[in-house]
């Protein structure tokens, strides 16, 4: 008889070193384990982590405390009529035509205007000089803010991405999100109120005036959204981009293919999006008992959802640990969608509202990257290493390259 190995603790150093083993462990022989210092039932099996995120008995009261405390009440904590009139509030600036027409060009000049910083250097850090700043400056842009306040976002940023992955409960990080709380909404409630005087063509108008069934949103509801934009849409986007290169640069093959058809980005992407997820975890809280990774789970209990590890699970995908851009098994054209094969954006109801937003973002990125650098490559002596547990992505890109003519 074989005894079901342990994996490494959650919160322990081993663990962030290296998650995916511990995943391999988990995936075969814990699918369901109790936490005590988080508190938290943890789940690992695709089969287990998509269903958290699709059946109703799986709220996302859990937000209540996780999220509200640094953002705000958001739209992830409603549900029902409530949560639909909200998202129909939302959803139209993030698709189809709007996006094109409004958004991309903003997205583009965002692009250029870090790649020129660099193009003419043949050296760059992927992660500090494009794939960390460029998500912000195009919600700053898109928002209509002013473009000096970059920094003051990037900060902000910062502060509530390390909050949101504070599961250790440092007090620091904590009074920190905190204040990064106040400090967004001293910034944003004064600018929302004048927007709804003086609209103009940008997101923020479109949400101060936007109206569904009689319903608008408040400034609360606004700033809110802005907030959660902030994190979201940045953290997705920033270790997406440097995930891609780092794994692209790793497979040479797949980079060239890429390089030559710039219509195999979104499969890269998707790719991307299941072997190396920006987002590792996400939470929810049964309101029932469930049963659920081979045993119940109780009514009011967090659940830990690893999408690190569902995403690589083989009951669901083939040669799961092998990063394969040409895999048949996670379609492209479902991947940006409520019926992605990943599990990257959550399904459901809360599937990710700015999906699209994040795939024309990494559309237009890699190619005005690839654009700049036709030689890519990794700097001389550099060993590509990740950082981070609740959301996790390359801590460096040191790359080297012949400038373009």
């Amino acid at each position: 008889m074989t005894t079901a190995r342990e994996a490494p603790d959650i919160l322990s150093a081993e663990f962030a070193a290296d998650p995916y083993s511990a995943y391999r462990i988990m995936l075969a022989d814990r699918p369901l384990i109790w936490h005590e210092a988080m508190s938290s039932y943890i789940v690992s099996r695709y089969e287990d982590v998509s269903r958290a995120f699709k059946e109703p008995a799986f709220t996302t009261d859990n937000y209540d405390w996780q999220l509200e405390p640094v953002h705000g009440k958001t739209i992830l904590q409603l549900s029902g009529r409530e949560h639909a009139v909200r998202r129909a509030l939302i959803a139209p600036a993030f698709r189809g035509s709007e996006l094109e027409r409004r958004f991309r060009p903003v997205i583009e000049a965002n692009a250029r205007r870090l790649i020129d910083a660099f193009r003419d250097k043949g050296s760059a850090d992927l992660v500090t000089d494009f794939a960390r700043r460029f998500p912000i400056g195009v919600i700053v842009d898109m928002l209509g803010l002013d473009a000096g306040d970059h920094d003051r976002f990037q900060r902000w940023y910062t502060s509530i991405i390390a909050f949101l992955g504070n599961l250790s409960q440092d007090e620091r990080i904590t009074a920190d999100g905190l204040r990064t709380r106040a400090e967004f909404a001293e910034y944003m409630v004064p600018i929302i109120r004048l927007r709804r005087e003086n609209p103009g063509d940008d997101l923020l108008s479109t949400l101060c005036a936007a109206e569904v069934d009689g319903t608008r949103m408040s400034d609360e509801d606004i700033k809110a959204f802005c907030s959660l934009l902030l994190a979201a849409g940045g953290e997705t986007t920033d270790k997406a981009i440097a995930s891609i290169f780092q794994n692209l640069l790793r497979h040479p093959d797949q980079l060239a293919a890429v390089r030559a058809d710039r219509s195999l980005i979104p499969q890269a992407f998707a790719e991307t999006l299941r072997y190396t997820p920006p987002v590792h975890m996400i939470m929810r809280q049964p309101a029932e008992d469930v049963e659920l990774g081979g045993g119940v789970i109780p009514a009011g209990s967090t659940v830990t959802c690893l999408i690190g590890a569902a995403n690589r699970d083989s009951r669901r995908f083939a040669d799961a640990d092998r990063f394969d851009i040409f895999r048949t098994d996670l379609p492209t054209h479902t991947a940006f969608s409520a019926a992605a094969s990943h599990l990257s954006f959550a399904l459901g109801r809360h599937f990710c509202v700015g999906a699209l937003l994040a795939k024309t973002e990494v559309e237009v990125g890699v190619n005005q990257l690839l654009d700049a650098m036709p030689d890519l490559r990794f700097a001389d002596g550099f060993t590509p290493a990740e950082e981070g547990v609740f959301t996790r992505g390359p801590a460096c890109l040191p790359v080297r390259f012949t400038p373009a003519a």
